[in-house]
């Protein structure tokens, strides 16, 4: 169970950063984005679901386990406020929305990161 929890959260920083960098360099949030967006919280909501199982006594109030939740309602919130924006259709919206996405992405970071750490101090 650690392998496909590893692997699914690594496949969740590809396809989070791959969304996050590509709509940054394309300046405009497009489809594909959105797709990507969703495709990593999928990955990232296993991926920290099989850790949780993995982890004596589940869920752990500790630092990285408020910033991990954190991060997941952060990505749900900005996978739903893509998918809103894409239906507006604003193109102001569209172009500025990448804002968002990148201070999303950077807390996502901190318990991806605390938990490689956590995962190779053990």
């Amino acid at each position: 169970m650690l392998l496909y929890a590893v692997i699914s959260i690594n496949l969740a920083l590809v396809f989070y950063s791959v969304g996050v960098w590509g709509e940054k360099i394309q300046g405009i949030l497009k489809k594909w984005h959105l797709a990507v967006f969703w495709a990593g919280l999928a990955f990232d909501t296993v991926g920290t679901s099989l850790m949780g199982r993995l982890a004596e006594g589940g869920f752990k109030f500790n630092f990285h386990g408020i910033t991990g939740l954190l991060a997941i309602v952060l990505m749900l919130v900005h996978a739903v406020w893509a998918s809103y924006v894409l239906l507006k259709n604003d193109r102001k919206s569209k172009s500025d929305f990448h804002k968002f996405s990148i201070v999303v992405w950077i807390i996502w970071l901190i318990p991806f990161i605390s938990g490689a750490v956590m995962g190779m101090s053990r």
